[in-house]
């Protein structure tokens, strides 16, 4: 039987891109599910989304957003439902892979905590990994202003001086970084950053643009995906 993954577009614009491609190199099929809509990117709390059935699928992956995780407003709406179904998801085995917002979004689900960093990253970042066994040497792309706490029960196995990047927990991988990015995926994401966002950590867009070209690597990213697959998605369940 055929695995499945499904991605969570938490805004239109943060796209599996070379994630998509790695999971597919693995021989999984790829659904996704758009929480919210370009019509809605200002108004995030508007938007209604019905999540499917999380056992429908081997892997649940919540992608990024540019809002806060820990918005009330949010929190009123989409963003508790999501949280239910990646419990759901938990309780029923199915694999998680967070990203950014979606890391986020799986420590505050467990038990951990998410709010303001002291300093942003926008960039890419070499990493202090203590698993590269399952987190391949990076530098990975970086673009956030959040960090989290773990939950409960959470191993850390990369991070940075300013912000955790990374932890598992059970079938959870949780990232703080965007694996995903490439070129294209950056050009999607600077029309509505604009320069001053890179310019908070001392960069033009145009360098952020010839970091991406240098080191966006989708062999890294298959690696990354390859090392998900044998060592959380694959792993024995405790009951068995």
């Amino acid at each position: 039987m055929t695995s499945k993954v499904l991605f969570l577009y938490n805004e239109h614009l943060a796209t599996e891109a070379l994630l998509g491609e790695a999971f597919v190199e693995q021989g999984f099929d790829v659904d996704t599910l758009t929480v919210v809509p370009a019509e809605h990117r200002d108004s995030p709390a508007a938007s209604q989304v019905t999540f499917p059935d999380p056992t429908d699928y081997d892997v649940i992956v919540p992608l990024g957003a540019t809002w806060p995780v820990y918005d009330e407003a949010l929190l009123a709406g989409w963003v508790s439902e999501e949280m239910a179904m990646v419990r759901k998801a938990a309780e029923a085995g199915v694999a998680l892979l967070g990203v950014c917002f979606g890391g986020q979004l799986l420590a505050q689900t467990f038990g951990g905590t998410v709010g303001r960093a002291p300093t942003p990253e926008i960039g890419w970042y070499d990493l202090e990994i203590s698993d590269t066994g399952l987190i391949p040497e990076g530098p990975w792309f970086q673009w956030h202003y959040d960090r989290w706490t773990l939950p409960p029960g959470a191993v850390e196995v990369a991070r940075t001086a300013n912000a955790s990047q990374a932890f598992v927990l059970g079938r959870a991988l949780a990232l703080q970084f965007h694996p995903e990015v490439d070129r294209a995926l950056l050009e999607a994401w600077l029309p509505t950053a604009g320069p001053d966002e890179p310019a908070n950590v001392g960069l033009t867009v145009d360098e952020l643009r010839l970091q991406t070209d240098k080191f966006a690597d989708p062999e890294r990213v298959n690696r990354l995906v390859r090392n998900f697959i044998d060592r959380i998605v694959r792993q024995p369940s405790p009951s068995s």
